[in-house]
């Protein structure tokens, strides 16, 4: 749901406390951009049909692989390749920008009470 005016990123993040539950802010082709506020730790899972970009707007991510880890923090991004095992981390509250294409589930293939409804907008 595309509007003819300016989205205010920062406006949208006052809009939702919660952690690890994506708001769609708006949409591009078949790609959802989904603001989501995380703090803790996120399960291990992977999307099999997707790559996934993280944006960090402000705050620290770090996003863990099996042999690895990618540190972000505010500007910074990083694509997690489709079929990559991963699992970010925030040790204190962090703002998020996500890409990935709409029907994307959160948790991937893991599932758990980290699942978060889809496609909800704000």
């Amino acid at each position: 749901m595309n509007t003819n005016s300016a989205i205010n990123l920062a406006q949208k993040l006052t809009l939702f406390n919660e952690h690890w539950s994506p708001k769609v802010v708006t949409k591009m082709n078949d790609y959802q951009l989904k603001l989501v506020k995380v703090q803790g730790e996120f399960t291990w899972h992977k999307h099999h049909d997707t790559d996934e970009l993280f944006l960090v707007l402000k705050g620290a991510l770090d996003i863990h692989f099996r042999d690895r880890v990618v540190s972000l923090s505010d500007g910074e991004l990083y694509v997690v390749e489709k079929g990559e095992e991963h699992k970010p981390v925030a040790t204190q509250e962090c703002h998020i920008l996500i890409i990935e294409p709409s029907g994307v589930v959160n948790t991937g293939d893991a599932g758990g009470d980290l699942t978060a409804q889809n496609d909800v907008w704000i």
